[in-house]
């Protein structure tokens, strides 16, 4: 059997290979989406949770069910490990209607946060909402459903829609019309919206809580790691650092729920590490959730684990002088200025070398 490349080699190896391909392409990579040549020790995926059970229609042939055991409510993880290792992981957690897609290349082919943060020291990972991308869903309820006729029992599948996504996210003041500072990437609209997910959690018996429970074994497997939540994983990222105290070393919070926070969660177990919440542009007023109501929310939340003494910050980056963010902040022209703030943040808020420079 063929021994396996021991860790420092293997840094070695993908750094040679790196710097070859560097010079066979002429520095493409240079241009194209990444900031340079990005060196790894380790990269791959793997998933996490989930369980076997034995379902009467998971498949469906010829029109008669096929009895058979299928794997449902695990969790994807995708993850990037940086040669040089500032030690501290940080777990990505897309919002409602998209995937881990989000963290990757932009619409428009630039760097995404996953890799960026990988460049600057962090072993990122990045994943999967259970029941939405490839974190499966189970298709056993539509099965029953349409072979006993129950159209009732079906579960509904949702997926935003260009208009409801449009005002949703801020992306403009109407549906087709920009705001005239955004800095979303209009030419690629149709990249983005192809990146548009069914939210088939839907079929998953606990639906959303899976992604909560599946957090918490990941944050058991990796150890003491940043959680960074965007939107409706707000809200999913909370319950998990709750449960999980002693594994969390900051909760960022991108535009997410940051309710319900009880005073016992602001007594003990949120005091425990720090936690930002950011926000972007023309949210006063907007009619959409992701207006006054979730940032209201977080900055009564923020203000009062600052009131009891916790490390806790709310950015609204137009009063940083950062204007033109939607919702959609690391998808935008200056989504690296954004994780620099970010990265700002958490080098204040940790052990000095947490950011490398």
């Amino acid at each position: 059997m063929r021994q396996g490349l021991s860790g420092r080699s293997r840094r070695t190896w993908l750094g040679l290979v790196a710097s070859l391909l560097s010079c066979v392409t002429g520095g493409v990579a240079d241009a194209g989406s990444l900031g340079g040549p990005l060196v790894l020790s380790d990269e791959g995926s793997f998933f996490i949770g989930g369980e076997s059970k034995l379902s009467g229609s998971a498949d469906v042939r010829g029109g008669a069910p096929v009895k058979g055991t299928v794997q449902s409510r695990q969790m994807y993880v995708q993850y990037r490990i940086p040669a040089e290792s500032n030690g501290m992981p940080i777990i990505m957690v897309h919002g409602a209607n998209h995937t881990g897609v989000t963290f990757e290349t932009t619409p428009d082919g630039r760097e995404g946060w996953a890799t960026y943060f990988t460049r600057k020291g962090f072993p990122v990972y990045v994943v999967d909402q259970s029941g939405r991308g490839r974190s499966n869903f189970d298709p056993s309820s539509i099965n029953e459903a349409k072979l006993s006729g129950k159209v009732d029992s079906m579960p509904a599948i949702a997926i935003a829609t260009r208009e409801s996504a449009w005002m949703s996210y801020r992306l403009g003041p109407s549906y087709g019309v920009f705001w005239p500072t955004s800095r979303f990437p209009q030419q690629a609209l149709d990249q983005y919206f192809s990146q548009s997910a069914s939210m088939a959690e839907t079929t998953l018996p606990g639906a959303l809580e899976n992604t909560t429970e599946n957090l918490k074994l990941l944050l058991d497997k990796i150890g003491p790691a940043i959680l960074l939540t965007h939107s409706q994983s707000g809200a999913l990222g909370l319950a998990a650092a709750k449960a999980r105290p002693d594994k969390m070393r900051a909760l960022v919070s991108v535009e997410g729920d940051c309710v319900p926070m009880t005073a016992e969660d602001i007594a003990r177990p949120m005091k425990r590490f720090p936690m930002l919440s950011v926000w972007g542009d023309n949210t006063f007023g907007f009619p959409s959730r992701n207006g006054d109501e979730r940032r209201d929310g977080c900055s009564t939340s923020i203000k009062a684990l600052r009131d009891d003494g916790a490390r806790a910050d709310f950015v609204l980056l137009p009063e940083r002088g950062i204007t033109g963010n939607s919702h959609m902040m690391m998808l935008e022209t200056n989504n690296l200025q954004i994780a620099d703030l970010i990265m700002e943040w958490l080098k204040a808020n940790q052990a000095p070398h947490v950011v490398r420079q």
